[in-house]
């Protein structure tokens, strides 16, 4: 376990690396004691200096939902960042591409909560019951660490999150079967990926529900009016100035977006 004072340290090398659009190098190699709680002290630490500075909480994201990169980062569970106001788009925005490292795009669904959330013992159907609506949602995804990394720099790293863009047409979580929600992704008129919601642990819920009890670990909750990023569905793919991405979820809709 890192002191405190170090766990300062790596809130501010994180802080430093976004500021200057520059990767740092690994946490896990500038403290090779640091543990995953240590990690998530460092999120935490970064979270307190963003809103200190004038950002606000609005969510949360979930990673590592697929078994696939779970066992490419050796964890057994997902992992979890914060969701702040100032890295929130709508459908048609034009993104600056220069404002990220290097930024990769990723098709989710996004839970809009319409009540507090609580664990611990939270289940799929508590999810859907507390959730106002379900809505298509884009995740970009950038690093501020230096590769390769261990599972502790991306987590210290708020879960690579990067920006959240939401658009398409939002439902109530029982108006259908969102497990069935797919989507397709396209860049420049090609399209790159595709994917159904199923893939993200079973059901989409399934990660909100894992984040409500991890939350309940540390005394916290999901609150009225929060947006969660439930997981991706696809694979990622490299997004650059002048790209185009469509992301087409049928008769949800469908979300555009261009980086400038």
């Amino acid at each position: 376990m890192l002191t405190e004072e170090k766990l300062k340290e790596a809130a501010g090398t994180i802080l430093r690396a976004e500021q200057e659009r520059v990767p740092c190098r690994q946490l896990s190699q500038l403290y090779p004691e640091m543990e995953l709680e240590d990690a998530y002290r460092v999120q935490d630490l970064w979270a307190e200096a963003r809103i200190r500075a004038g950002a606000r909480l609005v969510g949360h994201k979930i990673g590592l939902t697929s078994r696939a990169m779970q066992i490419a980062s050796k964890m057994t569970e997902p992992d979890y960042g914060r969701i702040l106001d100032d890295a929130f788009y709508k459908d048609g925005a034009r993104i600056k591409a220069d404002q990220f490292i290097k930024p990769r795009l990723e098709v989710e669904l996004a839970f809009v909560m319409a009540q507090d959330l609580e664990g611990p013992g939270c289940q799929i159907y508590d999810v859907l019951r507390a959730t106002e609506y379900v809505l298509p949602a884009l995740e970009i995804i950038d690093y501020r660490t230096q590769v390769p990394r261990a599972i502790v720099d991306t987590i210290a790293d708020n879960a690579a999150f990067g920006a959240i863009v939401v658009g398409g047409r939002p439902i109530r979580p029982f108006d259908e079967d969102i497990s069935w929600v797919g989507a397709t992704l396209s860049q420049n008129g090609v399209i790159e990926e595709s994917g159904v919601a199923a893939a993200i642990m079973g059901h989409p819920a399934a990660g909100v529900a894992w984040l409500v009890n991890k939350l309940s670990v540390v005394g916290a909750k999901l609150l009225k009016g929060q947006i969660v990023l439930g997981g991706s569905f696809t694979r990622p793919i490299d997004v650059k100035q002048g790209d185009v991405v469509t992301a087409n979820y049928g008769s949800l809709g469908s979300i555009n977006v261009s980086f400038v």
